[in-house]
């Protein structure tokens, strides 16, 4: 049983709380902790026994958590991140985990000297149209990878100009750094490492001092290629994920909710060429992907290996990030 406590307790905070309510025979939030102490104590009070802080040192001081999930806004997450780890806990950073390379580079130093497991949350992999699909190409029934072409997009809301996401101090970039390392995240996990790096990120129709808008061209040594567009302007929620093999396409599209039902259509290349044979799946059941991913990092603790989403995958993701922001004449003051 590894218990838990929970740093953020906002939206991201309460889906992982949700989530480890549902894995009660592998975990136990036994503390709550936000600045906001109304924000904590609401959220601890749908759990037994759990106690509520506004002040994550107190917090160390009075219980004995074995994991820390941190999901504040970008620019607590490395600071808090380094004190949990250098304390000995297991640390679930929420992405991108700092908003800077520099952010992560520190994280990795400290838990070099660690036996801590470290996970970087993309809950995205443990959706299963994407899980799914990440078993196809490994099985290679699609063939050699050759391109990914993803769009992922939402329309914001009104005043969504003045929310954290909007300040460069809190957030460290905008729809990029935001939704975009999704795409990043995804595209590495496929493909692997890119070589080539282009793209522009602009803002386009909000009012604030970050992008809406991002476009990225990624490339690998062997010349695959990731076409990439995030953006907070789509006006209507949409995740879109194709990747084409020589043997045949897989497209990722919705992913519950408001960005519509996820499903996996697998257009398979036939030997004649022509109209490919089709298959397709749906997956109706409520977004599973949270809970998933907190039972990948407890696995991880209990087996002690390395998480499959490590710092080192923050870094690279963030690393193209800080790209395409110096390549858009991009410097956000952090």
């Amino acid at each position: 049983m590894i218990k838990f406590t929970i740093i953020g307790c906002g939206l991201i905070g309460q889906k992982r709380a949700k989530a480890i309510a549902t894995l009660r025979a592998d975990a136990l939030l036994i503390a709550c902790v936000d600045t906001n102490f109304d924000c904590a104590q609401q959220l601890a009070s749908q759990f037994s026994n759990c106690i509520a802080f506004d002040n994550y040192n107190i917090m160390l001081e009075k219980t004995n958590p074995d994991a820390i999930i941190i999901a504040t806004t970008h620019d607590a997450l490395s600071e808090i991140g380094e004190k949990m780890i250098a304390a000995g806990k297991h640390v679930f950073l929420e992405k991108p985990a700092g908003r800077n390379c520099g952010d992560i580079k520190k994280l990795i130093k400290i838990a070099h000297h660690k036996n801590n497991i470290i996970h970087v949350g993309f809950n995205h992999r443990y959706h299963p149209a994407i899980q799914e699909a990440k078993k196809i190409i490994d099985k290679n029934v699609i063939g050699d990878l050759m391109i990914i072409r993803a769009r992922y997009g939402h329309g914001g809301r009104l005043g969504y100009e003045k929310e954290w996401r909007a300040n460069p101090v809190l957030s460290g970039g905008g729809e990029l750094i935001d939704q975009g390392v999704h795409l990043i995240d995804l595209s590495r996990w496929f493909m692997g490492e890119f070589s080539d790096v282009d793209g522009f990120a602009h803002t386009h129709y909000w009012n604030m001092p970050v992008e809406d808008n991002a476009f990225l061209a990624l490339k690998t040594v062997k010349k695959q290629v990731a076409f990439l567009h995030a953006s907070c302007t789509e006006w209507k929620n949409l995740f879109s994920f194709e990747i084409f093999g020589k043997m045949g396409k897989l497209h990722i599209n919705g992913l519950g909710g408001s960005y519509g039902p996820e499903t996996l259509t697998h257009y398979k290349m036939l030997p004649e060429m022509g109209p490919p044979e089709i298959f397709h799946y749906e997956y109706p059941s409520p977004d599973q992907s949270w809970a998933l991913e907190i039972q990948s990092f407890i696995d991880a603790i209990n087996n002690h290996q390395t998480s499959s989403s490590h710092l080192e995958n923050a870094l690279a993701a963030l690393s193209i990030v800080e790209k395409i922001y110096h390549q858009s004449g991009i410097s956000y003051d952090k």
